[in-house]
């Protein structure tokens, strides 16, 4: 029988926060699916930020072939969907799909009463149907427990928009119990499918777990809390110089007023705190960590003592990273710099050879592989149109890429691409809008880093000669990886469909 899969996701979790490369952080069940398993430690998301990292992920294919590029993006309507999103693809292989927690479609629009739920059939989302994130058939918490939504969001109501505003950032010691909170209600909700018997033995399962933190804010239950000595905290380090210059953040600080002014409140925020109070919030962060590595634990548990993990596959991954007062005290996501772009990425169980299980991969990795990754343990055809590799194969491309237009308000940015290698980054940006006329598309900026040397990407090297032709390589490289990406998709119309992408040899013997 094909393996189960057990998806396993947070939102806005950075890489360097779990056990396997922070010593001081307490994940003990991730860390155990990094012994039992491959963690691709350069993988990347396709975007920073959660609704195109998302849509990017599920569906395999870049944000500027889907057209969902912000978070105010998302496709309402079911019959412009390029492809199958990988819920649907476990769907139509057979699998049961079950999911819990946050996808994030953005699909919920005037005139859409039931947005579809893509391919789940059992669904759970911790947010209230007025959220906007309703999905045909879910149980919402709002639904089942308003009253314990409404105690989460009266101690969240001083926490701003997104819970991401100083408020949400410095949080505080929860005082409600812990399934009052959403995330706590979702794994509730996940542990009651699994401990009633709801899991079908004649079909493999996928079962997709995701949860709203770490992100902001930082209400966390004390017993996480209390795990972390404050005096374990390191500082953040800062830069040496004061404001962002020259760089694709600064451009997108200069086009939205609005984002910069929200900068500017919590530097002013950080800036007037002591060294005891800034790591207090770094505590917290690392403590979400804890607590929500805590429910995967239990959820594991119950898997394996039904059998479930005996034949399976289980993903551990984050939508994107957090800034986390790097960078002169800005947080949240929002560039393209490694502590936002970074992502952890874990492939573990039972059907991980053996030689593999505990090992680190170094090669460039996207989010966006997990379709064809997963695709492949489900036994369903490779989709040739997508850019996206098998983690689990043997072709490896030279490093990796992310986009990012801005925040999408109030208009979208000019576009910023990066290629990452793991000893270098590059960084090409315009300044300004992206509806400009185009008049001055040849005033490419960019930025360089040796992430060798400079794994804060403090010194930029794209205007150094000495450094020209790193430059030019990684150039060549990004120009030509996304020239074969859109080439394949969203559309392929060529006279003999698809054969025109299939490998040289599938070709060769369809042509005879």
């Amino acid at each position: 029988m094909r393996p189960n899969i057990i998806f396993l996701m947070t939102d806005q979790q950075r890489w360097d926060c779990i056990g396997r490369y922070n010593k001081h952080i307490q994940t003990p069940n991730i860390d155990r699916l990094a012994d039992a398993g491959i963690v691709y430690s350069q993988a990347v998301c396709q975007a920073p930020m959660c609704v195109p990292s998302r849509y990017s992920m599920m569906y395999g294919m870049y944000p500027s072939q889907l057209g969902v590029r912000a978070n105010c993006d998302g496709i309402t309507n079911e019959e412009l969907l390029p492809a199958d999103p990988l819920p649907e693809l476990m769907r139509k292989a057979g699998y049961q799909t079950a999911g819990f927690g946050k996808t994030h479609w953005n699909h919920n629009a005037e005139g859409v009463s039931e947005p579809s739920a893509r391919g789940f059939e059992h669904r759970a989302i911790g947010l209230s149907r007025a959220d906007g994130h309703y999905e045909q058939g879910a149980i919402m918490m709002g639904d089942t427990h308003p009253e314990r939504l409404e105690t989460y969001m009266d101690e969240t109501k001083n926490f701003g928009a997104g819970e991401e505003n100083e408020n949400g950032y410095i949080g505080s010691t929860s005082k409600i119990p812990m399934n009052h909170h959403r995330d706590g209600w979702v794994a509730e909700q996940c542990l009651q499918f699994i401990d009633e018997d709801r899991i079908e033995s004649e079909r493999p399962l996928f079962l997709y777990l995701s949860f709203l933190k770490p992100h902001a804010g930082y209400n966390v239950p004390k017993e996480f809390e209390n795990l972390y000595r404050i005096e374990d905290i390191p500082d953040i380090q800062q830069p040496p110089w004061e404001m962002e210059e020259d760089t694709h953040l600064a451009a997108t600080d200069a086009l939205n007023r609005e984002s910069l002014e929200d900068y500017r409140q919590k530097r002013i925020v950080w800036e007037a705190m002591s060294p005891l109070e800034r790591r207090r919030s770094t505590l917290r962060y690392w403590a979400n960590c804890s607590w929500l590595d805590h429910y995967f634990g239990q959820v594991l548990d119950r898997l394996r003592e039904r059998g479930v993990l005996d034949n399976a596959l289980i993903v551990f991954c984050s939508d994107h990273g957090e800034m986390f007062s790097e960078r002169r005290y800005r947080f949240s996501k929002y560039c393209l710099y490694d502590s936002s772009v970074r992502v952890p990425l874990i492939l573990s169980g039972s059907t991980i050879p053996q030689y593999k299980r505990g090992t680190t991969n170094d090669r460039p990795v996207e989010l966006i592989d997990l379709v064809p990754t997963l695709s492949n343990i489900a036994g369903l055809q490779r989709n040739p149109m997508l850019p996206g590799l098998d983690l689990l194969g043997d072709v490896v491309r030279k490093g990796a890429f992310c986009e990012f237009h801005g925040k999408g308000v109030p208009v979208h940015a000019a576009p910023a691409y990066m290629w990452r290698t793991k000893e270098w980054k590059l960084i090409l940006y315009l300044e300004g809008a992206v509806g400009n006329d185009g008049a001055h598309h040849q005033d490419i900026l960019g930025e360089l880093y040796d992430l060798g040397e400079d794994p804060n990407e403090w010194n930029n090297l794209y205007y150094n000669d000495g450094y020209t032709g790193i430059r030019e390589q990684l150039k060549t490289e990004l120009l030509m990886h996304l020239a074969i990406a859109w080439a394949k998709a969203p559309v392929f119309y060529g006279r003999r469909g698809l054969i025109g992408l299939e490998r040289f040899e599938t070709c060769r013997k369809e042509l005879g």
